[in-house]
């Protein structure tokens, strides 16, 4: 029998950690794989959370994060340190999901290892550098030094052939963000006193519309989180609404809402909610005004709408479906589409329907199998991937990567 192929999974982030679960519980199912979890430490107390939730007990917890630190120190005590990790595992593979600056690091420090690297969410792109910031960059690095790239969608495959990624390379998984849903749901169903802390929310608001706000985008902190804050006092203003915004523990996110907020009657402001709370409070929403990116993917499998605040998504798949409208950051234009949409119900009702053009829940399976079929080739031997793309869970011919193209 083989050698189990020796994984080393990398993340440091909440919204990580939660899109790696699935992949990590898959993996450690198969006999097959021998598989190393490493946590970064770029955000500690958000991510205890989630590794409680999924019962994760990394095998590396690294130390990076200091207040006020800037990006580039982080970057280079990241490079450091999951390089160090590197070197004592000698895996065989590294995953990492998304756009982080974990993520990033950890591309780049498997890549001066000539270590293989597959990256998990690939091929989005917002198209503006700087927007969102800097994951957009992020991304683009890791596309260059991976050699394995897990799309979520269509059009995020079709993204990295227009890139020139090789089409063997590329495999269609859908997102692993919408496998932890499905499991986290399904969980809450069987032990709803799991969201119970959500109670005392649904007494204070009972029959109002619920609106929930998430904001934390570093290129919105300032003038244009300010406006976003003020959009929300303005919608307030309706009796028939309660806004809920649960706070990003970033100091410069909370200076902006609480003075403008936490004098309203109909406006709570919380503390940041563990993921089956979170999940929770996506279902009992009426509508969410976010410029999270996982939201943008989860909301539509809770049948609620996302106006989106921000001026670029990477992630056009839910404003093609109907399940998202970018509306951007400024206050005359949140208010006013948010309006139009709380009172036109054939408009809410469309966008509101239950559709997810993101994933079946399916998707860490095909990871697996194709890290097991088409990850084999290592040491002195050259990678050798296939391609292969997958629908329904089964392996389908490579013409499917057509996708009008």
């Amino acid at each position: 029998m083989p050698a189990a192929l020796k994984v080393l999974v990398v993340f440091g982030s909440r919204p990580e950690a939660i899109k790696m679960f699935p992949v990590v519980q898959a993996l450690k199912s198969d006999a097959r794989f021998a598989v190393s979890v490493c946590a970064s430490g770029q955000h500690q107390s958000l991510l205890d959370q989630v590794l409680d939730i999924f019962d994760i007990a990394p095998d590396y917890r690294l130390s990076t994060m200091v207040p006020g630190q800037s990006l580039d120190n982080l970057c280079a005590v990241l490079l450091v340190k999951l390089g160090e990790v590197m070197d004592k595992e000698q895996p065989d593979w590294v995953l990492v999901q998304g756009d982080t600056a974990t993520a990033m690091t950890a591309a780049l420090a498997a890549y001066h290892r000539q270590i293989p690297v597959a990256h998990i969410e690939a091929g989005l792109r917002s198209h503006d550098i700087y927007r969102p910031w800097p994951e957009e960059a992020n991304r683009r690095i890791i596309t260059a030094v991976a050699d394995l790239h897990f799309a979520p969608t269509g059009t995020a495959a079709a993204t990295l052939l227009k890139e020139g990624v090789d089409r063997g390379r590329i495999h269609l998984t859908g997102n692993t963000g919408i496998d932890a849903l499905f499991w986290i749901m399904s969980q809450i169903e069987r032990e709803p006193e799991m969201i119970a802390g959500l109670d005392p929310l649904a007494r204070r608001f009972a029959g109002k519309r619920i609106i929930v706000t998430t904001v934390h985008r570093r290129e919105s902190i300032g003038s244009a989180m300010g406006d976003i804050a003020q959009a929300l006092r303005q919608i307030a203003e309706r009796e028939d609404v309660a806004v809920i915004v649960p706070l990003h523990p970033n100091p410069a996110v909370r200076a902006e809402f609480e003075p403008v907020l936490r004098d309203l009657d109909n406006v709570a402001l919380i503390e940041p909610l563990d993921y089956p709370h979170f999940v929770g409070l996506l279902v009992m929403s009426d509508l969410i005004l976010t410029d999270s990116g996982g939201v943008q993917e989860e909301a539509p499998a809770c049948g609620c709408p996302v106006l989106v605040l921000r001026d670029t998504t990477e992630r056009g798949e839910a404003i093609s479906a109907g399940t998202a409208r970018l509306v951007g950051t400024e206050t005359g234009r949140i208010v006013s589409e948010t309006n139009a949409l709380l009172d036109d119900h054939v408009a809410y009702q469309a966008m509101a329907r239950r559709h997810n053009p993101f994933g079946d829940g399916k998707a860490a399976w095909r990871i697996l199998e194709t890290l097991a079929e088409e990850a084999a080739a290592i040491g002195d031997r050259p990678l050798v991937l296939t391609k292969r793309v997958w629908e329904g869970g089964s392996a389908q011919p490579s013409k499917a990567f057509e996708w009008g193209l």
